[in-house]
């Protein structure tokens, strides 16, 4: 079976524009939520990990003669960043047919991103009297057939959103589209913007930290979200050397689906179905769980794990204690300390993460978080340290019970 490549990488989050933005801000390992400024946003704790204001794209405010909405305007600018990485140019447009001489078949080129909120902003900014300057209507999951139209892709253009696991999905949904045969590349990844109704849910569930977002940590009192958007280009292996591509930040070598089917919210507290996920995604890899503890590059072992952890009591005491059992010693790195919950997009975000520790054979040091929880004996590391392994998990849970790992792999020499 032919190899998933990730051939290209974009990212737009409160690091600021650009992926070596965020390389950077991985390695600083110092950001803190701000208060939106937003003059409605009426709950206890109106905090979130926000794009710069200097970072925000500038549009575009419609497509098509429909108005996008922050979500869009994020995944665009991230797409644009990897096709443009990966090597690749925008298709001549909806007319094409058949094999370019700049680049692949339109008709085997597809699209699969996610998001939890999509544009709801425009939509809440219709309920408070604040429409677009168009005035026309929008839907509000428009993310993958924007970024179809832009690049010209006519393969499957899919929107997926199952919540917090939302990216995860879309990622190895790509991934079946090129192992079938269905397509070659595949722009995948996830954004989210941010949403006063989502915040505002969340605080009436009590379930946001009116400090920052610390997973693992004995003081943590729930999660803070965070917005921007992250895109992977996948591609086959052949399609790759066929093309020649330029840079090859690593592949992707396993994923496992599961469902709690226990609760709306909640984690089943055994972790049963979290744990069968991630031994699934380690299976197809072929990386042994529990292997990375003294494993050198490119042994084969496990090297590092992003894990879900939200910040939430239950969440992170659930995942730490089938890692601990799953991956002993195995170091995390905990991306929503960094950048916080960054919802649909946060699965996109983490493989984000893991293909640059691979690519660059180092894994940043973690944000402090305080304290650690004793009923989270997982190894959060502090210091910058070279990947050992040549694997990388990650996890990504949400409401619903649905949950996915995907693992990383290096690039074969």
């Amino acid at each position: 079976m032919d190899d998933v490549l990730v051939t290209g990488l974009g990212a737009l989050s409160p690091l600021g524009a650009g992926v070596d933005a965020f390389w950077r801000g991985m390695h600083a390992a110092d950001t803190a939520p701000v208060r939106v400024p937003d003059p409605l946003a009426h709950m206890d704790h109106p905090l979130m990990y926000l794009v710069p204001e200097a970072d925000l794209p500038d549009g575009p405010e419609e497509r098509d003669g429909l108005p996008l909405g922050r979500g869009s305007q994020f995944a665009l600018a991230a797409a644009r960043e990897a096709v443009a990485d990966a090597g690749l140019a925008a298709l001549p447009g909806p007319d094409a047919t058949g094999t370019t001489g700049a680049g692949p078949d339109p008709r085997r080129v597809a699209v699969a991103l996610s998001t939890g909120m999509g544009d709801t902003d425009l939509h809440e900014g219709w309920w408070t009297g604040e429409a677009p300057a168009s005035g026309r209507w929008a839907p509000a999951f428009p993310l993958a057939s924007v970024v179809g139209g832009w690049f010209g892709a006519q393969g499957v253009n899919t929107c997926v959103s199952n919540a917090c696991a939302a990216s995860g999905y879309a990622l190895s949904m790509a991934a079946d589209l090129i192992r079938s045969g269905e397509a070659d590349v595949v722009i995948a990844g996830g954004a989210e913007a941010y949403s006063r109704v989502a915040l505002a849910c969340f605080n009436r569930l009590g379930a946001i930290d009116p400090e920052r977002c610390r997973p693992f940590a004995a003081e943590r009192r729930g999660t803070v979200f965070g917005e921007g958007a992250a895109v992977l280009v996948l591609e086959s292996a052949s399609h790759a050397r066929a093309r020649g591509a330029r840079t090859v930040y690593g592949r992707l070598a396993g994923a496992g689906w599961s469902c709690d089917a226990y609760h709306a919210t909640a984690p089943e507290p055994s972790g049963e179905q979290i744990e069968r996920a991630m031994r699934v995604a380690l299976r197809e890899a072929g990386a042994g769980a529990g292997a990375g503890s003294g494993s050198e590059s490119g042994s084969g072992g496990l090297g590092f794990v992003i894990p879900h952890g939200t910040g939430t009591a239950l969440n992170d005491v659930v995942e730490s204690r089938v890692l601990d059992e799953l991956t002993p010693r195995t170091p995390l790195y905990s991306v929503k300390a960094l950048i916080g919950h960054t919802g649909g997009a946060a699965g996109a975000f983490a493989a984000l993460a893991a293909s640059l520790v691979l690519h660059h054979k180092t894994l940043p040091p973690n944000v402090p978080v305080g304290t650690p929880d004793p009923e989270c004996s997982v190894p959060l590391a502090y210091g910058s340290a070279p990947m050992t392994g040549a694997y990388g998990l990650v996890n990504a849970y949400a409401f619903g019970g649905n949950n996915i790992s995907l693992v990383f792999g290096e690039a074969a020499a």
